[in-house]
């Protein structure tokens, strides 16, 4: 991959990053700071749900910060848009579309193949 590239993706995913911490330190403060004493019970559940969505929210961002790390990673260490499993390179078009992608698509294609079988 060319250093341009490189440059491109890093830029890239730095940006994401830092959206994704931003927005992750607001969510922080909103759960610390909201009021749970709500005496209706239908209030209550409404609270509780949308604390359970904002929860699992935070879960999946948390496993995609993991992974944009991981990306930055492989930038510094020259590997970015490597397949982890075949060792050849990821296309750009698949990077541009997801760029925290560890797999080539024929490779990513397999793998779902055999979750799917296996029902994982």
């Amino acid at each position: 991959m060319e250093q341009k590239d490189l440059d491109y993706f890093k830029d890239l995913l730095t940006g994401w990053l830092d959206e994704l911490l931003s927005q992750a330190d607001y969510t922080v403060m909103g759960l610390r700071d909201a009021d749970g004493n709500l005496s209706d019970p239908l209030d209550r559940a409404v609270y509780d749900s949308e604390r359970s969505y904002t929860l699992r929210m935070r879960d999946r961002e948390s496993i995609l910060i993991k992974k944009i790390k991981g990306s930055l990673e492989d930038i510094q260490d020259k590997s970015y848009g490597m397949c982890e499993d075949c060792g050849n390179d990821i296309a750009i078009e698949r990077l541009k579309a997801r760029p925290v992608a560890r797999r080539c698509i024929g490779c990513k294609t397999k793998q779902e193949q055999v979750e799917k079988l296996i029902g994982a």
